[in-house]
């Protein structure tokens, strides 16, 4: 086994203890998840309500600079939705010509913040804007790690701040004896994923 797959173990070892705290922590703040949503005890649901700032007190009590940057923000929600539109165009049409599975936009959009008690209507907004956002900017890499898997399997010289999950099994940078023997097995991992 290679250093490299030992680390990849040691990753998804750490990322199974991390999704079992992230279940204790759930179980502390009592909820559970069934049928994909999260279903809180009465209790909690009733102490949640109480926490809950109101709308004025909300708009009082922020700051001018969240006043005047949120229209900022919330108008990149129309570059998005376009971008969402080209991407899924080509995700639909390309994919299956180069017999890449198609990526579930349910594992990565995950819009549920909106359904805490504790949140105003302004603050529920707020969580479905992010949701989307920052669910829809992972599916599109995910889209582009898969494209970049096809195309262009090859590690950069430096290392970059942030991999996709397909980044690691990539051909070394400068490996030329095993780039087209890697590139053939990475375009054929596609149909057995």
């Amino acid at each position: 086994m290679s250093k490299l797959q030992e680390l990849l173990n040691e990753i998804r070892e750490l990322e199974a203890r991390v999704a079992s705290e992230i279940n204790r922590e759930a179980e502390a703040l009592g909820y559970t998840i069934r049928r994909g949503r999260a279903h809180f005890e009465e209790e909690v649901l009733k102490r949640h309500r109480t926490f809950a700032v109101s709308i004025s007190r909300y708009l009082r009590e922020s700051s001018l600079r969240i006043i005047i940057t949120a229209p900022l923000i919330y108008s990149l929600l129309f570059p998005l939705l376009l971008l969402d539109l080209f991407i899924e165009v080509y995700h639909r049409i390309c994919f299956p010509v180069y017999g890449i599975r198609y990526v579930r936009r349910s594992d990565y959009i995950i819009i549920d913040r909106h359904r805490l008690q504790y949140l105003n209507a302004i603050e529920r907004v707020h969580c479905v804007y992010c949701s989307y956002a920052g669910g829809f900017l992972a599916y599109a890499q995910e889209i582009a790690a898969c494209t970049e898997q096809y195309w262009c399997p090859i590690k950069h010289a430096e290392m970059t701040t942030a991999v996709h999950s397909r980044y690691h099994k990539f051909t070394a940078y400068g490996d030329a004896e095993n780039y087209q023997k890697r590139l053939e097995a990475l375009r054929k991992a596609f149909k057995e994923e």
